[in-house]
């Protein structure tokens, strides 16, 4: 194995969480990650932010905040 480097693993860290590496590359993120602490520790908080958005975009919102949030796009939209 050769070691892609903590710059290298750090700047396709984003697309490696989302899986939108392929081949090689992830690969070579893949064993850095195992490997270098640092880089992990920042691939674990990248993971759990993206799991957070994630279960929060599946919440939906309150009744309350739809109907302000409608009432001022019709507001807007009547203006124009």
């Amino acid at each position: 194995m050769t070691d892609c480097g903590c710059e290298k693993a750090k700047a396709e860290l984003e697309e490696y969480l989302h899986n939108e590496l392929r081949g090689d590359d992830a690969t070579d993120i893949r064993e850095h990650l195992q490997h270098c602490e640092d880089c992990s520790s920042e691939h674990l908080i990248g993971v759990t932010l993206t799991e957070v958005m994630q279960r929060a975009c599946k919440e939906s919102a309150p009744e309350d905040l739809k109907n302000l949030v409608l009432a001022k796009i019709r507001t807007v939209q009547s203006a124009h």
